[in-house]
């Protein structure tokens, strides 16, 4: 299972437009993604309800999992979206 831990980039936190953001990319991503508050249940991170409810404020730690091949690399970019509170899923890392 391959694991990022990462602080959430966006002032607002997970909230609406950084949420929306976040959810395409997780889609995009081509691998079935979960994420969670440190110490919190996992929730499907294609899911834009499913995120909202976390209620992940800026700066809290948060964690994406995934156990799919190739999950290494989409976990890599996911994190690097959620750290930096990009626009945008990058594509490289």
């Amino acid at each position: 299972m391959a694991e990022r831990r990462v602080n959430v980039g966006w002032a607002e936190g997970l909230h609406a437009r950084p949420a929306s953001i976040f959810v395409r990319a997780a889609t995009a991503a081509g691998v079935p993604v979960t994420i969670a508050k440190a110490g919190g249940d996992p929730v499907n991170a294609a899911s834009m309800l499913a995120v909202l409810g976390l209620g992940a404020q800026g700066g809290e730690e948060i964690v994406l999992t995934s156990d799919a091949e190739g999950a290494d690399a989409a976990l890599d970019r996911l994190a690097k979206l959620v750290s930096e509170g990009l626009e945008e899923l990058p594509e490289t890392v």
